[in-house]
């Protein structure tokens, strides 16, 4: 259902929503989205929105419009304040110190969750296309570690590109969630996928590099994920 907004879109955007697609809640947060067409932004958007704009082509200016508009009406339900969150050095979103977030976009579809921090103390939310069999294939190595493609050797081709794409969009959750914590890069050999619960829809990570103090190798974290159309959404969120 359509979100009430703050304030008016750019006409490449439509109508934020709401709805919340995980099979299980997450206190206190706020999950925003909406569709968005690069062929329909306009010069003065950006502007017209009040979002500092970015360098790129359309698609790129576009996804990021509508990414930081999701936060923005997220940040408002969670905080009171409509702000929009700035780019970090490391190109992070900076969330104000009482709320967790994350944004993501791609393919025509971007979204964003904000939540207290007294409850998160990082949030990671990921959408990613179902990578069709031939090319999922060729980035399981890259994505997946050995215990993880010994995991997968005996599934279907299809069934072996749903679960690459599905890792692939929790270790980028992983990440977003992580990263304001330890403040270090680390990459897709550097965590594993332990399992999914398909009925459930929750899966369990785990660490295979330390991290920070907090973070050893062996650390275990659990993710959500769902199918949203044509893409898995993914979400891990770090309890305080």
């Amino acid at each position: 259902m359509p979100a009430m907004t703050s304030s008016p879109l750019p006409r490449c955007c439509s109508p934020l929503d709401d709805h919340w697609p995980f099979a299980r809640p997450l206190l206190g947060a706020q999950l925003i989205s909406t569709h968005f067409d690069p062929g329909l932004l306009d010069d003065g958007d950006y502007l017209a929105a009040g979002v500092p704009p970015v360098r790129g082509v359309a698609k790129r200016q576009a996804e990021h419009l509508a990414g930081r508009l999701c936060a923005r009406e997220a940040l408002r339900r969670v905080t009171g304040v409509a702000s929009v969150p700035a780019v970090g050095e490391d190109r992070a979103p900076q969330w104000p110190a009482q709320v967790s977030g994350s944004i993501t976009h791609g393919q025509g579809w971007a979204a964003a969750i904000v939540a207290p921090a007294r409850h998160w103390r990082g949030l990671g939310l990921d959408a990613e296309q179902l990578l069709p069999s031939e090319r999922a294939e060729r980035l399981a190595g890259e994505i997946l570690t050995a215990g993880e493609l010994a995991r997968i050797a005996d599934l279907s081709a299809e069934r072996r590109a749903w679960r690459i794409s599905l890792t692939f969009s929790l270790k980028e959750s992983l990440f977003k969630a992580l990263y304001p914590l330890v403040l270090t890069r680390f990459y897709f050999q550097e965590a594993e996928l332990l399992s999914i619960d398909e009925d459930q829809r929750t899966a369990t990570l785990r660490l295979l590099q330390t991290l920070s103090p907090a973070w050893p190798a062996g650390s275990q974290l659990s993710g959500l994920y769902t199918e949203v159309g044509d893409r898995l959404l993914s979400l891990v969120a770090i309890t305080n």
